[in-house]
């Protein structure tokens, strides 16, 4: 019996119903996404004119680290199906939303299409991009229950943040070469050449993601210590103490926000960047500062989620911030070009 259009289009939609649903997304997290990944290659490439190719690589790199976003999320619930059971029964595995199977499934389609969108970068931004893949994969099935380092998740759970930086950089790196860079080649891969002006700001960039991001773990690790101590992850919580790693993510926070301010200092970025982001600076560190005020366990886990949230928050628009800044310098300069052109 063949289906009527309606059914037809209810099908259709119902997967990328499932991806909004599946988590507890907002569209304006949706949309920071698409900026942070535009931000990280246009903040590499600076202010100044843009070509056709130009374009198409801001788009390849929205495309492989969006896809690459979706896939690492998917194969984490996938991986972390016996800690969800305890800490997250409401996600897709424990709540029986999805089978394991099916699952598994949309994560390959996911991981094709990030490789797929790499390899039309380049063969380098390839390279890294299943080098993150082989990170995330070992970590989180294998490394972060097994190695018994103090607080090992929460020191290289960040780690798979730092592709968002870096693969900008070497996007660019793969496709333009500049006098005085540092040139690397390879037979069948290609040349790299990195452009030694882009190394300090990229240092700092990777530096402020990785910060921002893991006084979000630490906060998320403090709301999830039960499910962590039963299965042996290895968090700051579970292994100094959930007060001590309060105090942690809001040391992280202090450190993120005084990298950003190097980030204005250093870098391209201007007041349009600086002025926004002290204010959330000085929110996260508003918000983080109340884990450590809690005196009651209950209450600072219950502190901690809502921290954890709004710690990444600070990471989304801070990104977010970057691209907007970089946007308007663009317009501006595009602006003021054509006024002299008409002069």
């Amino acid at each position: 019996m063949q289906q009527s259009p309606a059914a037809q289009e209810n099908i259709l939609k119902r997967p990328i119903r499932f991806l909004f649903k599946w988590r507890a997304f907002t569209y304006y997290e949706m949309i920071c996404y698409a900026f942070m990944y535009a931000a990280a290659i246009m903040f590499a490439y600076g202010i100044q004119p843009y070509s056709g190719e130009t374009f198409i690589l801001v788009l390849l790199t929205i495309a492989t680290l969006y896809s690459g976003f979706f896939a690492a999320l998917i194969w984490n619930d996938i991986t972390d199906k016996d800690i969800d059971i305890v800490v997250h029964p409401t996600r897709p595995i424990p709540d029986k939303r999805i089978s394991q199977s099916r699952f598994f499934a949309v994560a390959l389609v996911f991981s094709a299409l990030t490789f797929l969108f790499a390899a039309l970068t380049s063969l380098w931004c390839l390279i890294l991009v299943g080098s993150n893949a082989l990170f995330v994969t070992f970590h989180n099935k294998y490394l972060k229950k097994k190695i018994k380092i103090p607080a090992y998740s929460e020191i290289f759970t960040p780690v798979q943040w730092l592709t968002v930086p870096i693969f900008g950089f070497v996007a660019l790196w793969s496709r333009y070469s500049v006098e005085g860079s540092i040139t690397i080649s390879v037979p069948l891969i290609g040349l790299l050449s990195i452009n030694t002006a882009h190394i300090l700001p990229m240092v700092l960039l990777v530096f402020f993601s990785y910060f921002a991001d893991d006084a979000h773990d630490l906060a998320e690790g403090i709301n999830d210590v039960e499910g962590d101590r039963k299965l042996g992850v290895r968090t700051y919580a579970t292994s100094f103490g959930e007060k001590t790693a309060a105090k942690i993510s809001f040391l992280m926070i202090i450190i993120a926000g005084v990298i950003g301010i190097l980030l204005w200092a250093l870098t391209l970025l201007s007041l349009i960047f600086l002025i926004p982001f002290i204010v959330l600076w000085l929110y996260a560190l508003n918000q983080s500062y109340s884990m450590i005020k809690s005196t009651d366990d209950f209450e600072r886990r219950r502190q901690a989620k809502i921290v954890g949230k709004k710690q990444y928050d600070f990471l989304l628009f801070s990104y977010s911030l970057i691209f907007l800044d970089i946007l308007l310098q663009l317009v501006n300069a595009f602006y003021l070009h054509w006024t002299t052109v008409i002069m």
